[in-house]
């Protein structure tokens, strides 16, 4: 996607990007790479495309780039002005100072000091102008934090039977139609995963199946943190809306039935296996139903 010169040159001077010895061919890659990001199904009318490029926090990229590339003067800035923001973000998310550590280390993946191909891979790189700094920032930070708390909890022991923290197993009363629920919800739910396209299927395994990161997800798949979880969200409702669809339409079930039927494998999942729901059909084996019950 090439962008007028004359259009890089009115964005390079509004961005005031020579203040931080930013090239004028390194801005046009930066635009360029954010407008791809935009516009990723194809070529957009030079109009729509000039737009776009207008309405992007130029500053706030020109900033980023020049960090990105190394400039001392840049990343002087960006230390003096964002970092009293990055911590006031950081004790939002957790009063007491307990995510200022968080704060910090994201300063080595902005820094960039991993190379790769004998370049330093800047996590800068990511940030492509349709937010301000400030608002992205904060954005990859919640998201760390909510990362690590995922993390805290995989290796969380659980407490002693006897120990205060214990929390009683509620008891549960038996459901007649539960082997029912569950093969109906397996069914549907294979069905409705096999209906969505391969991306959607990837991003859903990586995420959940997998337990990778957001952030691994998303460089798994080529798209920014944020489309990634949005992606996640649109898939989510859409396997519920087709499941739910499959229920009503072929299983003939009431309204009150599938809110039962939801409700019953929500408590007890048993033996649904989202990696195996996941797995290409040449691995994908039938789940066993649970008769224990």
């Amino acid at each position: 996607m090439v962008i007028d010169p004359r259009v890089v040159e009115r964005l390079y001077v509004k961005a005031n990007a020579g203040r931080w010895h930013v090239a004028k061919a390194r801005f046009a890659d930066v635009l360029e790479a954010s407008a791809q990001r935009a516009f990723a199904s194809g070529e957009k009318d030079p109009r729509d495309l000039e737009r776009y490029l207008i309405a992007l926090h130029l500053e706030d990229l020109a900033l980023a780039c020049a960090c990105a590339d190394g400039d001392e003067g840049a990343w002087d800035h960006f230390m003096m002005e964002q970092r009293p923001l990055l911590y006031r973000a950081a004790d939002a998310l957790e009063p007491g100072g307990g995510a200022r550590e968080l704060a910090d280390s994201l300063y080595a993946e902005l820094y960039g000091l991993r190379e790769r191909a004998g370049e330093r891979q800047s996590l800068f790189r990511y940030f492509h102008g349709r937010s301000s700094l400030t608002t992205w920032l904060r954005a990859v930070l919640s998201q760390r934090y909510v990362d690590r708390l995922r993390a805290n909890r995989r290796v969380e022991a659980l407490p002693d039977e006897d120990s205060a923290e214990a929390v009683p197993a509620a008891s549960q009363a038996i459901d007649p139609d539960r082997h029912r629920y569950l093969r109906v919800i397996h069914d549907a739910l294979t069905r409705a995963i096999a209906n969505l396209v391969p991306r959607d299927r990837l991003r859903l395994a990586c995420y959940y199946a997998q337990e990778l990161t957001l952030a691994e997800t998303a460089r798994l798949v080529g798209e920014h943190e944020a489309t990634s979880s949005r992606q996640l969200g649109r898939t989510r409702r859409a396997i519920r809306d087709d499941v739910e669809r499959q229920l009503r339409e072929e299983q003939r079930l009431s309204e009150a039935e599938i809110a039962q039927c939801f409700a019953s494998v929500a408590e007890d999942p048993g033996p649904l296996n989202l990696g195996g729901l996941l797995a290409p059909d040449s691995e994908r084996k039938e789940s066993p139903v649970d008769r224990s019950r």
